[in-house]
C-alpha cells in the first residue's frame, strides 16, 4: 500500500468540481478497488441532538444498519469515544452489529472537524486481522483532507442526517 499515492489520489478527488457526497462515494469506490483487504467502505455522520449516526455515501454491500444510535456497534462506540476502533476480530466483540456474515475485521476512524466528531469513516475487511496501525494513519489522514473539504462547506453534511 503506497500512501503518498493514495492521499494524492483522495486530494485529487476533494478538489474536483463535483458536490461533497459525490467527492465521498468517489473516495470509497477508490478505497475500496485500490486496498485489497478493504471490501466495505463508508462514512457515517453524526446527529448529535439525536445521538445517531447515519449512513452517507459507501461502497460495498448494500446495509440495513442505515441509522445507528451512539454506543450501539463498533460505529456507534466510537462516537462515544471519539477514537478509532480497530478490530480484529468482529466475532469476538459483544457490542458488534453483523452487516454481512462475511465480515471478518473492521475499523472506524473519526473525522474532526474543528475538533467536534462530527462522523467516521469505516471499513470492513472479510480478512481477519486486516488491519495494521499503517491503515490507522492512512484513514486518519484521509479524514484529515476530508475536513478541510468540509470546513469549506460547512452545510454540506446536512445532506446526510
Amino acid at each position: 500500500m503506497d500512501t503518498k499515492v493514495i492521499l494524492s489520489e483522495v486530494e485529487s478527488i476533494l478538489k474536483s468540481k463535483t458536490v461533497l457526497s459525490e467527492k465521498l462515494r468517489q473516495i470509497c469506490t477508490y478505497l475500496k478497488e485500490t486496498i485489497d483487504h478493504y471490501d466495505w467502505v463508508g462514512f457515517y455522520f453524526a446527529n448529535h441532538e439525536k445521538k445517531t449516526l447515519h449512513l452517507g455515501p459507501y461502497d460495498g454491500e448494500e446495509t440495513d444498519h442505515t441509522v445507528i444510535p451512539f454506543g450501539k456497534g463498533i460505529c456507534g462506540q466510537v462516537a462515544e469515544s471519539n477514537e478509532t476502533f480497530l478490530v480484529e476480530d468482529v466475532h469476538a466483540q459483544d457490542n458488534y452489529i453483523a452487516c454481512s456474515i462475511h465480515v471478518k475485521s473492521e475499523i472506524v476512524v473519526p473525522l474532526f472537524v474543528d475538533g467536534k466528531n462530527i462522523g467516521q469513516i469505516d471499513i470492513d475487511s472479510n480478512t481477519s486481522n486486516a488491519f495494521t496501525t499503517e491503515d490507522q494513519k492512512l484513514l486518519t489522514d484521509i479524514n484529515l483532507l476530508i475536513a478541510e473539504e468540509i470546513k469549506e462547506n460547512t452545510t454540506v453534511v446536512d445532506q446526510f442526517l
